[in-house]
């Protein structure tokens, strides 16, 4: 069998994107039982409500969801526990202090697969507020109007002179 290249996406997780400002990410890799890997590979991970948090001087991934595998026997895992997470230890206290200091927390952005190693892509974020998103939400529509005013201009159908 080839070996995988490149990176292969499984789950996003759009909501955070959308609930939190994203300061810096990090990539990491997870310590996953076989079981995981094969249910990972079929997609069936849910990141809706999983958050990263330093035990023990580890960063550890709780609430992510990996269903059971199909094809599993006993040896089946546990969908709801807890992983961890693979970094250098420089990085590890690196995250640590900007957690403890900025009041930031880490959720998983996004979860792929790079050269056959399960990865996440964490991010640092700090929870945005209702007028927050608003503003975001706001500020998309007007990028978008303009985005189509030019595509209007540049094709040569103004819309303000209304020139037949």
């Amino acid at each position: 069998m080839p070996k995988e290249t490149g990176r292969r996406p499984v789950a996003t997780n759009r909501r955070a994107r959308h609930d939190y400002a994203i300061l810096k990410t990090y990539e990491a890799g997870i310590a996953l039982l076989g079981t995981e890997v094969k249910s990972l590979r079929a997609g069936r991970v849910s990141l809706a409500d999983a958050f990263a948090q330093e035990h023990d001087g580890e960063l550890l991934l709780y609430g992510l969801h990996i269903a059971e595998y199909s094809h599993g026997t006993w040896t089946n895992h546990a969908p709801r526990r807890i992983r961890k997470l693979l970094l250098n230890r420089v990085e590890i206290d690196r995250i640590r202090t900007k957690v403890r200091e900025d009041r930031v927390t880490l959720i998983p952005l996004s979860i792929y697969f790079s050269n056959g190693w399960a990865k996440v892509e964490l991010g640092l974020a700090r929870g945005l507020r209702s007028f927050d998103k608003r503003q975001v939400l706001a500020e998309r529509d007007a990028n978008r109007e303009i985005a189509r005013q030019f595509g209007r201009h540049v094709k040569g159908r103004h819309v303000q002179g209304r020139r037949p």
